[in-house]
């Protein structure tokens, strides 16, 4: 494998010619928001707009600055205001690149999410391979061995060591993802976690033109390539009939989270409509619901209730999730705010759930008059001094989660 500092000297950073790639790269993306085939509403082009930059800010980091592999840094990459590709509102995602002949070690506080995994993929996802992407090993926080304060160090290795914490890299190992999982966002706590590069000669040497050249080409391939499978998935899904979900699991060695189901589907609601949505959570460590727009990036679930989880949803008393999208508050706990949006990618995940089959949740259309008549007589319901409560407490939650 060749190594960052070894890399040649790139005269297209010294003459510019690269960063004119770089802006004919991100000319194309314009079809994405401009495009014939996307609506004209101002709600889908402030949306797109803003979609564009955060995805050029998440592939700065994941293509440039997070792409050490000699001093890596584990980083976000994707969060609530850098939004794309389905990301899940209950997770916090941090990302390094690393190599696989070499050793690193991740040390820290295990914190109190409700699920942890560091996982070692292979490939990139600039390059757009969806199905090509492997997970090499993954970890949970169930199997971290930590002290009585949950504090860890982990190896990651080609070779193996048997005293305490390890992950196996081989030659095909291109990065390490961290996922923190959480339930109730008011309380648990994010893990604190620091990686490095085992004997490393610190300092490190001067950014050279090959290293930085190849990031910027990287950058390239995620705006041009990695943009489009998203899209290509996003559009898949909504050129279908929105209706029921039925969450499937992955295979063991695809690079999602470890032992997640996922459920996706098209959502549509206009203004003089409403969709309710029925499920029967199943036995699991928890589950999620949430709405994505049409270019897959979550809807802003700080400062609109767009997901409801395990923890913060209200089921009935039979323990019956009764959830509606409306483009105004019907009332209903359970409210799943679209935030003017009129279609996107519904997402449903049940983590960890139990042996057998998987429970579909039931998706129906009504007339937003008559809603009311429509719902079961113990939907759980809520006011507008309540709605006001929840949303601040999501707020603040969020942002804590971030630590901003």
């Amino acid at each position: 494998m060749e190594h960052p500092t070894e890399r040649p000297p790139d005269p297209r950073v010294l003459d510019g010619e690269l960063w004119d790639l770089l802006l004919d790269q991100l000319a194309g993306l314009r079809s994405l928001v401009w495009g014939d085939d996307v609506p004209a509403d101002p709600v889908v082009r402030a949306e797109g707009l803003r979609y564009l930059l955060r995805f050029v800010a998440a592939g700065i980091a994941a293509c440039v600055e997070y792409d050490d592999t000699e001093a890596p840094e584990l980083g976000r990459y994707i969060e609530n205001r850098m939004s794309w590709g389905l990301d899940n509102p209950d997770c916090n995602y941090s990302y390094t690149r690393i190599r696989g002949d070499t050793t690193y070690r991740v040390s820290g506080n295990r914190g109190t999410a409700r699920h942890l995994e560091l996982q070692v993929n292979t490939g990139h996802m600039a390059d757009g391979d969806f199905a090509g992407w492997r997970a090499v090993s993954a970890m949970s926080g169930d199997e971290l061995a930590t002290d009585p304060g949950g504090n860890f160090e982990l190896i990651l290795s080609p070779e193996e060591h048997t005293a305490g914490n390890w992950m196996r890299l081989d030659d095909t190992a291109s990065f390490l993802l961290v996922r923190q999982y959480f339930d109730d966002w008011e309380h648990e706590r994010p893990a604190e976690l620091v990686i490095e590069q085992v004997g490393f000669p610190y300092p490190p040497a001067p950014l050279s033109t090959g290293a930085i050249g190849a990031r910027v080409e990287l950058l390239c391939q995620w705006l041009e390539v990695g943009a489009r499978c998203w899209e290509a998935i996003s559009r898949a899904i909504l050129a279908g009939t929105p209706g029921d979900l039925t969450p499937f699991r992955p295979p063991a060695e695809a690079s999602g989270l470890k032992g997640q189901a996922y459920g996706m589907g098209a959502w549509r609601c206009e203004p003089d409509e409403a969709v309710i949505l029925t499920l029967d959570p199943p036995p699991c460590r928890m589950w999620g619901v949430s709405l994505c727009d049409r270019f897959w990036q979550s809807i802003d679930f700080a400062n609109h209730q767009s997901s409801l989880n395990s923890a913060q949803a209200a089921l009935t008393d039979g323990g019956r999730f009764v959830g509606v999208i409306s483009h105004d508050d019907p009332g209903v706990a359970n409210w799943l705010d679209p935030a003017g949006h009129r279609e996107g990618t519904l997402a449903l995940r049940y983590l960890l759930p139990e042996v057998g089959d998987l429970p579909t949740m039931r998706y129906r259309t009504v007339a937003r008059h008559d809603l009311e008549g429509e719902l079961p007589a113990d939907t759980p319901r809520l006011d507008p001094a309540g709605r006001r409560a929840v949303i601040e407490r999501r707020r603040r939650a969020v942002m804590r989660r971030y630590r901003r």
